[in-house]
């Protein structure tokens, strides 16, 4: 009996917005950067805050997401925090901004700026750690 392996799930992906987002931005960069490193801190009156930075060169440790043209580099500390989430970005009236569609995050501050997030468990299904 041959074991049939599974395919590693995604840990993120971008909405069409988010992508041609991050790709202006990356090319009105003042040196030339490998991707957008993307992870989460502790922080904020949730607990939590998601954290983006441009990398001149990947970590051998990030997970690479290539995703419509853009290379996110997720920081190995935030792969079961972030595992399954989509990263849109919207305009508003008043604001604009991206925002994490994340099935591991369980509430959010008032103002916005912090999540609790709830990390997967290993075998790669949000929220059942």
């Amino acid at each position: 009996m041959t074991a049939r392996i599974r395919p590693k799930p995604k840990v993120m992906n971008l909405t069409d917005a988010a992508a041609a987002r991050i790709r202006e931005l990356m090319s009105k960069a003042d040196r030339p950067v490998a991707g957008l490193r993307v992870g989460v801190k502790k922080g904020g009156c949730a607990g939590m805050e998601y954290t983006m930075d441009y990398v001149d060169e990947a970590d051998p440790r990030d997970e690479v997401v290539e995703d419509k043209g853009v290379t996110l580099l997720i920081d190995p500390a935030a792969i079961l925090f972030l595992l399954g989430t989509e990263m849109d970005f919207e305009v508003g009236k008043l604001s604009s901004g991206f925002v994490f569609n994340n099935p591991n995050q369980t509430s959010a501050c008032g103002c916005g700026e912090s999540v609790a997030i709830t990390p997967a468990s290993a075998d790669g299904f949000p929220g059942t750690a």
